[in-house]
This record gives C-alpha cells, structure tokens and sequence, in this order.
C-alpha cells in the first residue's frame, strides 16, 4: 500500500510542476520584455499627443480598408479616437469622398501638416511629433 502511494504524490507533484511550467510559459508572453514599448498603448497615454496634433491643424486622410491607416491609427490605442482622422473611402470602398478629392489625396495614409507640407506612409510617432 505505501508504493501506490508514494506512486500517486510523485504524480501529483509531476503534474503541478507541468502546470506551473505551462502558467510561467504562456505568462511570459504577455509581459513587455525590457525597452520594447507594449503593443497596444493603454487607455488614454497618448490622448494629449493626439489631440496637439489636432489642434496644431494636422490632418490624417485614410481608407478604412487601408492596412497602414488601420495600423497607424492602432499605434495610438485608444488615444486613435482623438486623431484628427478623415475618412476617404465611400462606404462600399470603390471611391472616394469628395473632400478627399479636393484635397487632392492619392494615396493613404497621407499626414497633411499646417505648413500644406505633405507624407505619404505609415509614419513614426516621432516623424509626427517633429512635424
């Protein structure tokens, strides 16, 4: 009786050391490694930053269906619904918005800065924080 015993806590014990393996494992990634920013800004840190490019009159042209829109807009987390954002597609995506066209936009994402000076891109935080 003792070795079934003896059998069963080695077991026990095997099974929490592979569970708290697999917890250590999964866990790690979900915490930022040193000096690499998280992937998704939290709520609000870059509201400000945001809302001083909008105030300063820039102005961010995209395409909902545009993927370099849709991840320069994530860049900001939930600070995106400060950017100073215009919309150029029509809804079914096969045109373009007659502001857009007057504005002359060929291509997204387009940044237009204050000074009328232009770029075309997914742009760095950096790049617009000079601008």
């Amino acid at each position: 009786m003792q070795k079934k015993s003896t059998k069963t806590s080695k077991n026990s014990i095997i099974g929490i050391v592979i569970i708290a393996f697999v917890i250590l494992v999964v866990g790690s990634f979900f915490i930022p490694k040193k000096g690499q920013a998280p992937t998704n800004q939290s709520a609000g840190n870059l509201d400000s930053f945001a809302q001083c490019l909008k105030d300063k009159g820039a102005i961010f042209y995209g395409a909902s269906w545009c993927s370099h829109c849709n991840a320069q807009k994530e860049e900001f987390g939930d600070s995106k619904k400060l950017l100073p954002y215009v919309e150029c597609s029509t809804p079914d995506g096969k045109g373009q918005v007659q502001k857009c066209r007057d504005a002359k936009i060929d291509g997204y994402p387009t940044w237009v800065f204050p000074d009328d000076s232009r770029q075309s891109g997914r742009l760095p935080l950096e790049t617009l924080a000079q601008k």
